[in-house]
């Protein structure tokens, strides 16, 4: 799929994984521009929340896998993934629009659940410390989306095909998204598609 020279912005697709994200650019139109995989943290764990810190309130007390640690150490662990994933997403960022041969306006990011603000919160609910960590990489994308002044547009996973299917004047969006897949080759997989697919609702 070439680039037209009136393509003016383009937009980008996240789908998050633990401490990764794979970014699929695109153009309004649907181009394909690029298609990445970054990792946010390196060296530390990647679900703070869900593993130090149920540990640290004494779930999985149990289990063969936990390990003693502190309210306080699990916080300030989380802490400093959050800064690294805070970093992490920032370089991300500005290698992708150093690539990019047109500029980039916005950026689509799987919508946020409400959690309580405070990290001692968020490890003390059991709910809440399986969904944490992931919020935590999500936002720190944004942020850094905003930094760059690109709009952060936050999708529905369950709606975000239909959503690229009515942009594109389509009934079903799968036979774009492969034609897309076969230009830049494999991996193409769900998390791709899916990326490219929150791209395009974006794009509106």
């Amino acid at each position: 799929m070439g680039i037209r020279p009136s393509l003016k912005r383009a937009i980008v697709g996240v789908t998050e994984h633990g401490n990764s994200a794979v970014l699929v650019t695109v153009a309004p139109g649907g181009e394909l521009l690029d298609r990445r995989r970054i990792d946010l943290t390196r060296g530390l764990p990647t679900h703070p929340h869900h593993h130090e810190g149920s540990w640290a309130v004494g779930r999985y007390r149990n289990s063969p896998w936990a390990r003693p640690i502190s309210v306080a150490d699990a916080v300030a662990l989380i802490e400093r993934v959050r800064e690294s994933a805070a970093r992490g997403a920032r370089e991300g960022l500005e290698s992708l629009a150093a690539a990019v041969p047109v500029p980039i306006a916005s950026i689509a990011i799987r919508v946020c659940p409400s959690l309580p603000p405070t990290t001692e919160e968020r490890i003390a609910d059991n709910r809440v410390q399986t969904m944490a960590d992931s919020v935590m990489y999500r936002e720190a994308l944004a942020t850094a989306a905003e930094a760059r002044g690109w709009s952060v547009h936050w999708y529905d996973r369950e709606r975000v095909f239909r959503d690229a299917a009515a942009v594109l004047r389509r009934e079903d969006v799968n036979a774009f998204l492969y034609a897309m897949g076969r230009s830049i080759g494999p991996p193409w997989q769900a998390k791709h598609k899916l990326a490219a697919a929150a791209a395009l609702a974006a794009s509106r």
